[in-house]
């Protein structure tokens, strides 16, 4: 069930607000927390029933471990080797067994699984929780709020990566499970917002970016013109995708009293690689760091180890969005430019430290390393993804190869503009405090910055508008590119 669909936004969404208004008030917050457990559940078991018991059969293993696991790191190890042999099933055993039959010639029978939505998701949440467990770090919950703080259907398929101590203090307050006039309008507004930014410009740049990466995985060649094109125009394609998600997702959480943690903030603004990932996806940058990127070692044991740690961390960073070799060279390659970001640092001090010239520089210099290995996570094929690059780079093209469009050049033109100089969806809501933490500043033009979001008509009629556009689009969705992680 996609948010942006049909039967989400006109049954079950206002199907799950109006239960949780009167199960809140006739039941107090346990009633709502169960309501809302049951509700995600529901949604998660829309798309395949069967799955909601491993869904299930994971909570109530890994709430058990927390219970046990203080101080013993035998049932840490069970734990967290448990889980991640449940993610190796179903995510990797096939992309193994394809690389073997690769390697050595052989033929090994195998079928492969569905993967399971969202269990690259619950699954770190889960680990996470293990290892704070472990450490001593939580506290008792109720098994019914641990549900809940796994499956809680806004953040539930695509992220964010939620943590307990975030989440779980919040269902606690019996005052955050009552629906209010302003958690309604701030949330509503941030989820039209994400559902514009999905269903008006995701879906419509796919159209532009889909057919020049086919050419490619076909085996032709494309010009450098459309192997640009395509590569901008699927660069925004998933930023317009993940934000709009996020969105939906902060937006969701709001309309029930509850926060999310921010997990997109304008990462083409970035000044530099290290500024990116803590700008894109910034839940799984967190999570790598403290539970990959630390116990490694981090930067404790010199520079060599740090390097080698960056690049261990972004290599399962890699291989985490997906089973395939490019996720792993796309991996790869983040990790190249950290260490280089890190040896620059070395000489020049932080990002603070840049010259307005330096960082419009450190900006260009890294959007354009990051469209280039978006190219390569979105290639079917190492072939394709070299096809696509050495187009990029200038590298001559048959007479037959794919002609650009003026129109297509135009929008992504537009599109390229708003994400660099615009606000983003949390800074024009700063002033309701839209997600978990401090409140979003804006620093740019003085003149843009006036773009704030308030209860006013105005922004009602606005709201409403955008979303009976959408509503006329929903015919035509796509799948959420984060889905398939």
């Amino acid at each position: 069930m996609l948010f942006s669909s049909y039967v989400f936004v006109l049954f079950f969404l206002p199907a799950m607000l109006a239960g949780f208004a009167v199960i809140d008030r006739l039941l107090g917050r346990r009633g709502a927390v169960a309501w809302l457990t049951a509700g995600s559940l529901f949604y998660y078991g829309w798309w395949n029933p069967q799955y909601v018991l491993l869904l299930g059969a994971s909570m109530a293993f890994n709430y058990t471990m927390g219970r046990v696991t203080v101080g013993r790191k035998a049932v840490l190890f069970t734990g967290v080797a448990a889980n991640l042999l449940l993610l190796g099933y179903y995510k990797y055993s096939g992309f193994f067994i394809d690389t073997v039959q690769t390697l050595t010639g052989s033929h090994i029978p195998w079928q492969n699984v569905m993967l399971p939505l969202g269990i690259s998701f619950f699954t770190f949440q889960q680990i996470a929780y293990l290892v704070d467990a472990h450490r001593g770090e939580t506290r008792e919950h109720h098994f019914i709020d641990y549900c809940l703080f796994v499956t809680f259907f806004p953040q539930l398929i695509a992220g964010p990566i939620v943590h307990h101590r975030e989440m779980l203090p919040q269902f606690s307050r019996s005052h955050q499970h009552t629906l209010t006039h302003e958690n309604l309008a701030v949330g509503l507004t941030m989820f039209v917002m994400g559902l514009m930014k999905k269903v008006l410009i995701a879906d419509e740049l796919a159209t532009i970016a889909g057919p020049v990466f086919a050419q490619a995985g076909a085996g032709h060649d494309v010009t450098t013109a459309a192997a640009w094109l395509g590569a901008l125009s699927y660069s925004l394609q998933l930023y317009f995708d993940f934000s709009g998600y996020s969105d939906m997702a902060v937006g969701l959480g709001r309309m029930f009293g509850i926060r999310l943690p921010v997990n997109f903030d304008s990462p083409y603004k970035a000044v530099s690689p290290i500024d990116f990932w803590k700008r894109w996806h910034i839940t799984l940058s967190r999570f790598l760091r403290d539970y990959l990127y630390i116990p490694l070692g981090g930067n404790r044991r010199g520079k060599a180890r740090r390097y080698v740690n960056l690049m261990l961390t972004m290599l399962l960073g890699g291989l985490w969005h997906g089973a395939g070799w490019t996720f792993v060279v796309w991996g790869a390659l983040h990790g190249a430019y950290l260490m280089c970001n890190h040896a620059l640092r070395a000489m020049r001090g932080d990002d603070r430290s840049l010259s307005r010239g330096g960082a419009m520089a450190g900006r260009a210099a890294t959007f354009i390393g990051v469209v280039a290995a978006w190219v390569v996570f979105r290639a079917t094929s190492f072939d394709a993804a070299w096809r696509m690059l050495r187009a990029m780079a200038g590298g001559a093209a048959d007479a037959a190869a794919m002609k650009i469009k003026a129109d297509q050049v135009a929008e992504v033109a537009v599109l390229l503009a708003v994400v660099w100089v615009m606000p983003n969806s949390q800074q024009i809501m700063r002033r309701y405090r839209p997600t978990l933490g401090r409140r979003p500043t804006w620093d740019g033009p003085a003149l843009l910055g006036r773009l704030r979001w308030s209860a006013h008509p105005l922004w009602a009629w606005a709201t409403g508008a955008a979303l009976i556009a959408c509503l006329m689009q929903l015919s035509r969705v796509q799948e959420f590119i984060y889905y398939q992680f």
